[in-house]
């Protein structure tokens, strides 16, 4: 597989902050805006890998700055980094009041996508590779963010096994009822 330039894959969506879209404070509902990210990241991904994908996961979403009904949210991903059968999408968000100009960076994540082949298995991706600073500087941390999912995907799963699928548990003891 041909190595592709990170700016292949992005992808950028623009929508307008309805009211159905808000919380009881006007301003969107951080779902929804996760919902967007998890989109363009699939979108992106699959850009890149030509074929479908799944989400793996999504890192640490820090809500930044609100976004406010009547605003808009933009939202550019693509591939930063690739491993065998996954990708690294960097999603930023950028809320912007249309009447003001006045637009604020509102969240960046890191999702993994997995490639899927058509029995729903993992299949190969084409390598990335960076061309401007900042995407040299997102590859270069790369390695590093993907060391810590693995560690923190195990830990997910140390507390599955211990909390298990049943219900009800008592939490005041700790112990299933």
């Amino acid at each position: 597989m041909e190595a592709k330039p990170c700016i292949h894959s992005l992808t950028v969506k623009n929508s307008h902050v309805l009211p159905p879209d808000t919380n009881s404070h006007g301003t969107l509902f951080g779902g929804k805006l996760m919902a967007y990210m998890d989109d363009v990241a699939a979108i992106a991904s699959t850009r890149h890998a030509r074929t479908p994908v799944v989400t793996a996961s999504t890192d640490s979403v820090d809500f930044l700055a609100p976004v406010q009904e009547g605003s808009t949210i933009c939202l550019e991903a693509f591939v930063t980094w690739t491993h065998n059968t996954s990708m690294e999408v960097f999603v930023k968000a950028i809320t912007e009041n249309l009447l003001t100009g006045e637009r604020h960076v509102c969240t960046t994540a890191f999702l993994t996508m997995v490639a899927i082949d058509e029995n729903g298995k993992p299949t190969q991706v084409p390598s990335v590779y960076p061309e401007s600073e900042e995407e040299k500087w997102l590859h270069e941390g790369a390695k590093e963010r993907a060391d810590y999912r693995k560690k923190r995907r195990e830990e997910s799963k140390t507390l599955a096994e211990k909390f298990g699928a049943d219900f009800p548990w008592d939490p005041t003891s700790n112990r299933k009822a």
